[in-house]
């Protein structure tokens, strides 16, 4: 067992790159046929329609503490209400995948810069190094791609407000979060999510949704692949590890989004996009073998 326990650790950044980096085009695909909050709002529904009879059946322990559920609930508001709230928004007001995979890809610097004040987390040289290539790269790739178009400049006020909620989220759960089983973890944040957006929904959008095939595409990979298995792949990896380190796995969303995108849509990617990814892969290498200080 613990071989296979082995295993499976050593999978979960590959697993979680693979399923978060489709998320931005998904996502993208998603809010062509429904509003960003309704959409957001559907997602986190659906999540829960999934979670609540898993929560049912298996029974999985709960915290027993007031300040447990607290500190569930607030990663939650963070990462699932402020970052995919701020996310979507700023897609909706025209700033492209790559524009917002741009800006979020500074989230491993801002994490950097705050884990020495809040969970005593010391960055060597080394690991800037590896977050300053890995940062390079992931720059590189999506200019190359010239994919950082915005209708205005709201957009990128949400994406950056994102950012800052996403980098606090991560901070949050490293000190905060406790070894939770996952279903009930999952349940608690998204259930946080939806009762977030949903009133904002409500009152500011139409909720109108056009169910086509590929909104159903969209809604089923978003939320099997992004907000379940992803979600809980991150959170763990948070807990298990530096959040540094994990962090620095954020670079390799735009070059791993572009990868999947030339081999399933035949997207074009430039020489220039493939030495970044290189870089970038580099710095990810660089920034999760060094020690912290």
């Amino acid at each position: 067992m613990s071989g296979l326990r082995t295993w499976a650790i050593s999978l979960a950044p590959f697993v979680f790159l693979l399923l978060w980096s489709g998320g931005y085009t998904f996502a993208k695909l998603g809010l062509q046929y429904a509003e960003p909050m309704t959409f957001l709002a559907l997602r986190y529904a659906c999540v829960l329609g999934l979670m609540i009879p898993l929560f049912i059946i298996v029974r999985p322990r709960v915290p027993q503490r007031p300040i447990n559920w607290f500190h569930l609930a607030m990663t939650g508001l963070l990462m699932q209400a402020v970052y995919f709230g701020m996310t979507y928004l700023a897609f909706a007001d025209g700033l492209s995948a790559g524009g917002v995979a741009l800006i979020v890809s500074l989230q491993p610097i801002l994490v950097a810069i705050a884990a020495p004040y809040f969970v005593r987390e010391m960055v060597s040289r080394y690991r800037w190094i590896g977050l300053a290539l890995g940062l390079a790269g992931a720059v590189m790739v999506i200019g190359s791609r010239q994919d950082i178009s915005t209708s205005s400049y709201i957009g990128v006020v949400f994406a950056v407000i994102g950012l800052v909620a996403m980098s606090a989220g991560s901070i949050y759960e490293k000190r905060f979060g406790l070894n939770q089983h996952p279903i009930t973890a999952s349940l608690v944040q998204f259930a946080v999510g939806f009762l977030a957006i949903a009133p904002i929904a409500w009152f500011r959008e139409t909720m109108q949704v056009n169910f086509t095939p590929e909104l159903l595409w969209s809604l089923a990979y978003l939320v099997i692949g992004n907000s379940i298995i992803a979600i809980s792949l991150l959170l763990y990896m948070i807990r298990a590890g530096e959040v540094s380190r994990v962090s620095a796995l954020l670079f390799l969303v735009p070059p791993v989004a572009s990868l999947l995108a030339w081999f399933v849509l035949g997207e074009a990617m430039p020489p220039l996009a493939w030495a970044g990814m290189v870089l970038a892969g580099a710095g990810v290498l660089v920034a999760s073998k060094a020690r912290s200080e």
